[in-house]
């Protein structure tokens, strides 16, 4: 049973009653009597609470910060109306800020034998599943003073997916795509490169270009053009370890990286690429192989959408091993990792010669851009030590740089907005110099 505020107001206006007209026992009785009456009378007009039935509909997934609505079904099977008030609960973190208290509550009136369905206002903060909590509905008499209030659970799930706020890359990245690709310039032949077709001689054509054969037959001059090479392997590799839960701004470092996987992802499943995922830590996290091209970037974000950093340091070793067991044949192996000094140097650096000797290797790593605005600052004392401690992590980063640089990586140390278009730029790099 539960009693409603106006319960409250009308007990206080019996004690005013009570204290100036009927300041007696007799006139306690009587207003403390028919206002009791009044609940149990409320009370039993109420519609039950525990045999109404409850369903759930909606949206099962979401990108980040977006909007969704998880629709509940409230079926009233009594003889009496239902006038509820029900709170939907979820976690905090699947409501926008500032919504958490009142995005879940709402009001019904539903008479015996129908149903009505309202829908609960989410928008998740946080990448992963987001689980709907217990349903708790308060069903009030006709005179609002009391009521019957019962709880049901009505499990339902709404994923919130990375956000890929990177796409807006996407198209740009593409037309240079298709410039290699020769649809919208001329085709030229290069290392790395394979045969597409022939096609009349123009002046300032490469001369070694010519197709004697073909010329003859055609009685003309005709030239081949290449494109680069299709189906190579990708593989991108996604570093979970602690230095993936540093925070830059409001997002850790893996929420960048997987924005940087997922731009590449989209680009070179464009170009006929295949590409493959792994997550690691100290053991394999996650792992998508195999998919095709319409498949492969809906797989990456489902998979994506459950990882989380892990408070432990990344075992290389066992990282190098599952790449090479992934990626047999010479492949270009994307790293999302940190830079940092001792974790690089005594992880990194010394199995990083397995991969480079067998493989085209890209290493990515996210950069905090406060470091720029510290190294800047001057003025009072504190500034100069920030100054002084953010030029020497600079340091730092550029020398464990050039350290893998000279081992056969490429290296990439970004922000994390220009990372994803940093390494989408990398990757039609070397796309177009024939190095995949």
């Amino acid at each position: 049973m539960a009693l409603t505020g106006r319960t409250a107001l009308l007990a206080a206006l019996g004690s005013l009653i009570t204290g100036l007209l009927l300041p007696s026992w007799a006139g306690i009785g009587a207003v403390s009597g028919t206002l009791l009456l009044a609940v149990l009378l409320d009370l039993l007009l109420a519609a039950p609470v525990r045999s109404l039935r409850l369903a759930r509909a909606g949206e099962r997934s979401v990108r980040l910060g977006e909007p969704a609505t998880a629709e509940l079904l409230v079926e009233n099977p009594s003889g009496r109306p239902l006038r509820a008030r029900i709170r939907d609960a979820w976690a905090p973190s699947a409501f926008a800020p500032g919504t958490e208290l009142t995005a879940g509550r709402h009001r019904l009136l539903i008479p015996a034998g129908e149903r009505r369905r309202v829908g609960t206002a989410l928008r998740p903060t946080r990448r992963g599943d987001h689980h709907s909590h217990r349903v708790t509905i308060r069903s009030l008499g006709p005179l609002g003073l009391a009521g019957r209030q019962g709880s049901h659970r009505v499990p339902w799930t709404v994923r919130a997916l990375p956000p890929f706020t990177s796409r807006k890359h996407l198209p740009s990245r593409l037309a240079r795509l298709r410039e290699l690709d020769g649809r919208t310039s001329l085709l030229t032949r290069g290392q790395g490169t394979e045969f597409d077709s022939l096609r009349e001689y123009l002046p300032g054509d490469d001369v070694r270009s010519i197709d004697w054969r073909a010329s003859a037959r055609r009685h003309t001059v005709a030239v081949r053009t290449w494109r680069p090479e299709r189906d190579r392997h990708i593989l991108i590799v996604l570093d979970t370890g602690r230095t993936s839960a540093g925070r830059v701004g409001d997002a850790p470092r893996l929420d960048a990286a997987l924005d940087a996987a997922l731009l590449l992802t989209a680009l070179a499943t464009k170009a006929g690429d295949r590409v493959d995922l792994l997550a690691h830590d100290l053991r394999q996290r996650a792992a998508v192989v195999g998919r095709t091209a319409g498949e492969v970037l809906p797989a990456f974000t489902e998979t994506m959408a459950l990882l989380e950093p892990a408070l432990v340091e990344t075992d290389q070793r066992m990282l190098t091993t599952a790449v090479l067991r992934l990626a047999p044949r010479r492949s270009l192996v994307v790293l999302l990792t940190g830079l940092d000094t001792g974790t690089t140097e005594d992880g990194l650096l010394p199995v990083l010669p397995l991969l480079t000797k067998r493989h085209e290797v890209i290493v990515a790593a996210v950069s905090d851009p406060r470091l720029t605005t510290l190294a800047a600052g001057r003025g009072t004392l504190q500034a100069v030590y920030n100054a002084a401690a953010a030029e020497q992590t600079r340091a730092d980063r550029r020398t464990i740089a050039d350290r893998l640089g000279h081992l056969g990586a490429t290296v990439l140390d970004e922000s994390p907005a220009a990372l994803p278009p940093a390494l989408a730029d990398t990757y039609l790099a070397l796309k177009a110099a024939g190095r995949l």
